[in-house]
């Protein structure tokens, strides 16, 4: 159990360290960026965006976590994966370059065309970098991330923001996007043991998918369900209903993906080193629910209590039309680590099936409500507001699998994130209030963001939030023996 603990301690450590790198560059990049290019030309890249990430599900979900899953995987069934993975994203390259003109008509859009195709470049790239991270996560090795999320960010924000300031426009985002998938693995390639080798089985190919098509099927589900909403605002509204939804999405998400991902990279592989032994599972997927919601739950909250203030300073105030969809997003994401780190011990445990067929109830509950929004309500609002009410209600339908597969109760459930978000309620309200009453607008959000972090560290000490005292721990420990290593 100690190899495991400090396995999971050490990587969420390197890995909540690359997301926090990865979430201040990108802050700073997103600030600067928002300030040079127009709301109409983020609205362009957020729908050539969308298929994007839909030919990603297809060449980099599933096999990669089933290199992970496996127990024994060795290196043909990663040179396996690898060749199959690049060949089958060159023909979704093919798809999209071919395509790209009549989503341009659909959309009433001429730049969409180069852009999307110039974008879609990056697919056979993930792809490469797909097996790289299902190598690492399995070894456990997420120092290594760090350091290419480091290079890739950083070298990607330098040009993004020079092309930007040359007023390049949509064409300083596509650059900045490519480039940091190109870097990061290029960075990967030279830095670890794995390189593929002239083998391939198309028997371990197969044998891989019959666990790795249930995660693809669902990833796939995911993605075209997320992205549904926003192919109908870009076609029902304007590109500028599109880019103040996204931009008011895009902090919120940076802040959770950033966290759940952390969770999601240690979790699983952790997990999977131990998923013949459910006690342990459990244990293991309630401590991640518990510390991802002590951690996400006041960044997320106190963005929202500080949501007016922010945005006119970070974006300006061309971008405050963004404010409300920022603040129900927060709540959106809130929900997520009781979903995600569940999610991630199913896929460990080999209950790929599971959580397809989970997936797919939340997901027709979801595509009711999306409509209903989008046929009844006719706002962009109501589409944000309903997919809060889909995000329960996923969160509900989770409830039931982590009792039967898990033994994880309902009221361990909310125990487990119930002190956080009492905690974390006390400091939201406290740092609204106090932007209530203060006029300067730079003025207003530090003493918000000074006073809200004194709030709930003061809260958690006196309250003895169990999180709290296991970061706290856990963190002294590893400082400690980082000395000891030293001397």
């Amino acid at each position: 159990m100690d190899g495991i603990k400090g396995k999971v301690v050490k990587g969420l450590v390197w890995t909540y360290a690359e997301r926090l790198l990865a979430q201040l560059i990108s802050l700073v990049v997103t600030v600067i960026l928002a300030r040079l290019i127009e709301p109409e030309e983020y609205g362009i890249i957020a729908i050539v965006t969308i298929f994007i990430t839909l030919a990603d599900t297809f060449a980099i979900n599933g096999l990669g976590n089933s290199l992970i899953q496996k127990k024994e995987a060795d290196h043909l069934d990663f040179s396996s994966v690898f060749y199959f993975n690049v060949g089958f994203s060159i023909i979704l390259y093919t798809i999209l370059f071919f395509v790209a003109v009549p989503l341009s008509d659909f959309y009433e859009t001429e730049l969409l065309v180069p852009a999307l195709r110039v974008m879609s470049l990056r697919i056979p790239i993930a792809a490469i970098n797909s097996v790289q991270q299902a190598y690492v996560s399995r070894k456990m090795e997420f120092r290594k991330f760090f350091f290419a999320t480091l290079w890739g960010t950083l070298i990607s924000a330098v040009i993004g923001i020079i092309m930007a300031y040359l007023d390049y426009g949509v064409w300083a985002l596509v650059v900045q996007y490519m480039t940091n998938t190109i870097i990061d693995t290029i960075v990967l390639w030279l830095t670890i043991d794995w390189k593929p080798g002239l083998e391939f089985s198309w028997q371990r190919t197969k044998g891989l998918y019959s666990y790795g098509w249930k995660v693809l099927a669902t990833s796939l589900l995911i993605n075209i369900y997320g992205n549904t909403q926003d192919l109908i605002i870009g076609k029902k509204f304007t590109t500028g209903d599109l880019a103040y939804c996204n931009k008011g999405r895009q902090f919120p998400n940076l802040i959770a993906t950033n966290i759940n991902t952390s969770i999601s990279k240690v979790l699983f592989p952790a997990v999977a080193e131990v998923q013949d032994d459910i006690n342990r599972v459990r244990l293991m997927t309630r401590r991640a629910i518990s510390v991802g919601t002590y951690i996400l739950a006041p960044v997320l909250m106190g963005l929202a209590a500080i949501a007016d203030s922010f945005i006119q300073v970070i974006l300006t105030e061309k971008w405050l039309p963004c404010v409300p969809y920022l603040r129900i997003t927060c709540i959106i994401f809130l929900l997520q680590p009781i979903q995600m780190a569940s999610i991630q011990a199913m896929k460990a445990i080999g209950q790929s099936g599971i959580y397809l067929k989970l997936e797919i109830v939340k997901k027709i509950g979801g595509v009711v409500i999306l409509l209903y929004t989008v046929l009844g309500c006719r706002s962009v609002s109501a589409i944000i507001w309903g997919s809060l009410a889909a995000e329960i209600l996923s969160t509900i339908i989770n409830f039931p699998a982590n009792k039967k597969y898990f033994n994880y109760g309902y009221r361990e459930q909310f125990s487990d994130i119930g002190s956080s978000l009492l905690i974390t309620t006390a400091m939201s309200l406290s740092v609204f209030y106090i932007g209530t009453i203060i006029e300067s607008v730079y003025t207003r959000l530090f003493i918000q963001i000074l006073i809200g972090i004194v709030i709930y560290f003061l809260l958690s000490e006196i309250l003895r939030n169990d999180s709290y005292l296991y970061l706290k721990k856990s963190v002294t420990q590893l400082r400690q023996k980082t000395i000891r290593n030293g001397e």
